[in-house]
């Protein structure tokens, strides 16, 4: 497996440009785990729950949870390294 800095190169090194190298790369982790959770989230339409099909099965629904939750956070970090306008 490719590291996460080679695979994702042009878009890190473009982030970093713009937002410098935190922000950049927590936008770009930002990125990867919205991507992940659109492929769980198809993934769950074929496999639903044996005791609701209308919802995707437990695994999936637990990393559903947690990348969500890892989503939060990384948001959360971003808006902290955000300079506030009452902090001059």
């Amino acid at each position: 497996m490719a590291s996460a800095f080679d695979d994702q190169r042009e878009s890190i090194e473009k982030h970093e440009f713009m937002m410098g190298i935190p922000r950049g790369r927590l936008a770009v982790t930002l990125d990867m785990i919205t991507d992940a959770l659109i492929l769980v989230g198809q993934h769950g339409v074929y496999c639903t729950s044996a005791r609701n099909p209308n919802v995707p099965a437990l695994d999936l629904q637990t990393v559903l949870q947690q990348l969500t939750g890892a989503k939060e956070l990384i948001q959360s970090v971003l808006q902290e390294l955000t300079p506030r306008p009452d902090s001059k």
